[in-house]
């Protein structure tokens, strides 16, 4: 029996533009204030890069947004008899900085699902607006039984 809503292939997309904003809440929510994050001064006086970069974690969030874009068709489908639950990320790695104004890209594309023990996997992946890819991860889904149809 299938995964009721997933395919092999099926493809899902988040586009967001990073911002000042959202580099300065992620840093006090974290507690990274790394300079590579929050000093231009010392980017540009230090670093190849020239300019801050967005936090590695924060690109992960955006892959977890996309994730649930994933699945956002699925969980209030009344035939549904399972639940998705993020096991996690493997295989991330940041190919590129992704820096404050860069529009990242997401793409999240269903690459397996092994039905025997209710997961699906998707490969992620992060685009800026060059087209140049910055991110790459594997998503791990496992589909547990709904609390409704569990037995009492």
């Amino acid at each position: 029996m299938g995964i009721t809503g997933v395919e092999i292939g099926q493809t899902f997309k988040f586009a967001k533009t990073v911002g000042e904003v959202d580099v300065t809440l992620f840093a006090g929510l974290t507690g990274d204030f790394s300079d590579t994050h929050i000093n231009e001064q010392y980017m540009q006086e230090t670093s190849s890069v020239g300019t801050r970069i967005a936090h590695g974690a924060l690109i992960i969030g955006y892959m977890s947004t996309v994730s649930t874009i994933s699945i956002a068709h699925i969980i209030h489908r009344p035939d549904i008899t399972e639940f998705p639950v993020t096991l996690g990320y493997d295989k991330i790695r940041f190919l590129q900085p992704v820096l404050l104004g860069d529009t990242v890209n997401l793409t999240y594309t269903v690459v397996r699902i092994d039905e025997e023990k209710r997961r699906s996997t998707a490969e992620v992946k992060v685009f800026n607006q060059h087209n140049e890819l910055v991110a790459v991860a594997e998503h791990i889904m496992k589909w547990s039984t709904r609390l409704s149809n569990r037995a009492a």
